[in-house]
């Protein structure tokens, strides 16, 4: 399928700069973003999403107030310290232990309900983005079209626990660093006064120096980690870029690990994982300089911040116009001030890397975008499912599976299959079998003309290489149904059907069956399932290809004994399969495309069916 874009990019990217495009997507990725996650405050979002939003917040200004009482108290305290007063001193410390209680109470609750904030709208996120991905086989689809959305599992699971962790945390600090600000700002404002300095012969007076001064450090300090740290944000998403593809290489040597054991490719991955992993050190080298500069500035003002503000009020105590009560004051509200205002400074990383993340998630957002105007649009041809007339189980009316630049890869397939029919479908590799099997099961949706089924019936598929979860074998056979859809008795009867009855005893054993068995004893295992769910119409995707001649012989015959009604349509190499057969459909590529070039039987049918030979004749004369 061709690549999806953003929307408008095609239209802006000639009247853009490179950089101009980049940065217009970057802004549309955290548009997309939000439109997604600010649902979690909307009417179908969490029930605890406004309640925790409040709480949030007047947790907030509850502590900001306790801040204030203990900035007084110290005040207080070191004024009852210079005047030698025992009784005020011991009253003040009374009043201590209750306010340090209620400010780690505070401080403990907030932490409480912002945590819970971002869990549960992390999980709300998290499960409508993961119920879109695995809508209509979109997980699979995505395989299948150009976009931005390698690696959706650490999209989903690592990039969205930062996007809707850090944005609370930021909302949280801003409003605690704003409201900080309001409240010591008035504190410094009342205390420090006016300073009146000696200069060039005159007097100059400052009114309100303290607050002065607290800005003007503040605006030094913002000012240099913007410009040290301007390019953070790109250097973030380069990181979160090459770590998810590392952990995407590590994740095929795991679960091709055989297949690399046998062939001795060891130093072939161990190469290929050094050339990634290198990547990632190199992005983290350059996150390093990004960290070490801003640490530079951030360290250099806690060092700092503290000590300015008695320097300031320095003079005004020597000639007795500050207590040492008010200096200690002014002091504690100017490092909560300039605490509040170097925020941004003390968390622009993570504000960095919230960026990137967001943009990841929001780039899987978009390519599913995609498929879902792709399943609504009328422009982009699909193949429709429908119901088919009279005793047909399957119906293909003149199917065409396409790419989505409307490239055919098969063309005009027009197959009818009746009850009890079994059907093999022959042709050289890459003829479009496969892709002609994925259209009947829905995972392939582009092309044109219609699959139809006959009504309630229930359709099973076997894959030539069968998906194993973890957990018990028990599960593993019951797959996809509930590991208690079935009795021991009835598993242990399946597995002994296809050959497996020495799994038995371990049905309910916990190991990586996916790499303990064979690939000729999940494909039996696959069978098992077959025969637990006694489906209507079976579909055989080369799904005997690991077994001996014998063992594929047995197992074709048990299923047709076991299963005598159901109708069967395999795709296979092996020319072994037709004795199990009474029909077989051939298709061949001619000029890229593959085509339906004939239709027998193998073996008298009782039952009447519809042959091909007016489409056949028609595709004989367009050649």
């Amino acid at each position: 399928m061709a690549e999806i874009v953003l929307p408008n990019e095609a239209e802006v990217a000639g009247a853009l700069t490179p950089e101009q495009a980049e940065q217009a997507k970057r802004a549309y990725l955290l548009k997309r973003f939000w439109t997604s996650a600010r649902g979690h405050w909307g009417r179908d979002g969490d029930k605890l999403a406004w309640f925790c939003s409040i709480a949030l917040l007047a947790l907030i200004g509850i502590n900001v107030t306790f801040q204030y009482g203990i900035n007084v108290w110290n005040r207080g305290l070191f004024d009852a310290i210079e005047e030698r007063n025992a009784q005020q001193v011991y009253s003040l410390a009374a009043l201590f232990p209750p306010l340090v209680l209620g400010s780690v109470w505070l401080v403990t609750s907030q932490v409480y309900v912002r945590m819970l904030m971002q869990r549960r709208w992390r999980s709300w996120l998290t499960k409508s983005l993961i119920a879109r991905w695995l809508t209509n086989g979109r997980y699979y689809q995505l395989n299948l079209i150009g976009g931005d959305h390698q690696n959706p599992e650490a999209r989903i699971s690592e990039d969205m626990r930062i996007a809707t962790e850090s944005p609370v945390d930021f909302t949280a600090g801003v409003i605690s660093a704003f409201v900080s600000a309001s409240t010591f700002i008035v504190v410094l404002w009342s205390i420090g006064g006016a300073l009146t300095l000696p200069m060039f012969g005159s007097y100059v007076t400052i009114p309100g120096f303290l607050v002065v001064a607290a800005v003007v450090y503040a605006i030094i300090t913002s000012t240099s980690i913007a410009l040290i740290g301007r390019n953070f944000v790109k250097v973030s998403e380069q990181k979160n870029q090459v770590e998810a593809e590392f952990r995407y290489t590590l994740t095929r040597v795991r679960e091709n690990g055989e297949s690399i054991a046998l062939l001795g490719g060891e130093e072939e991955e161990r190469n290929d994982l050094d050339r990634t992993f290198a990547n990632v050190r190199e992005q983290w080298r350059q996150l390093a300089r990004q960290y070490m500069r801003t640490t530079l500035v951030s360290h250099s003002s806690m060092l700092i911040a503290p000590v300015v503000p008695v320097l300031l009020c320095a003079p005004k105590f020597l000639d007795g116009g500050m207590s040492l009560g008010q200096v200690m004051q002014a002091a504690s509200a100017f490092t909560i001030v300039q605490g509040a205002f170097g925020w941004l400074v003390d968390n622009y990383p993570r504000l960095a890397d919230w960026n990137a993340c967001a943009r990841r998630v929001a780039s899987l957002m978009v390519s599913l975008d995609g498929l879902e105007q792709a399943e609504q649009s009328e422009t982009v041809g699909r193949i429709k499912r429908g119901e088919t007339q009279g005793e047909t189980m399957l119906s293909l009316n003149e199917v065409s599976v396409s790419l989505g630049d409307g490239t055919a890869v098969v063309k005009e397939t027009e197959v009818q299959i009746e009850p009890g029919e079994r059907v093999l479908v022959a042709g050289e590799s890459g003829s479009g079998k496969s892709t002609l099997v994925r259209a009947i099961a829905g995972l392939w949706p582009w092309g044109d003309g219609s699959v139809d089924f006959r009504p309630d019936m229930e359709l099973f598929m076997l894959p030539q290489k069968p998906y194993i979860p973890s957990g018990t074998l028990r599960r593993a056979v019951a797959y996809p149904k509930s590991a208690d859809s079935w009795t021991a008795d009835e598993i242990h009867s399946a597995l002994d059907k296809v050959g497996l009855g020495h799994l038995g005893e371990k049905i309910e054993d916990e190991a990586p069956w996916d790499h303990t068995l064979s690939g000729g004893e999940k494909q039996r295992l696959a069978f098992a399932r077959l025969l637990l769910n006694s489906p209507d119409i079976i579909v055989l995707d080369e799904a005997t290809s690991a077994l001996d001649d014998k063992t594929q012989d047995n197992i074709m015959q048990m299923m047709i004994d076991e299963l005598p009604d159901a109708t069967i349509l395999s795709v296979a190499h092996r020319v072994e399969l037709e004795a199990f057969h009474r029909r077989k459909i051939t298709l061949e590529k001619c000029e890229g495309e593959a085509r339906l070039v004939s239709d027998v039987d193998l073996a008298p049918f009782a039952r009447k069916r519809h042959v091909l030979s007016n489409l056949l004749a028609r595709q004989g004369r367009k050649r």
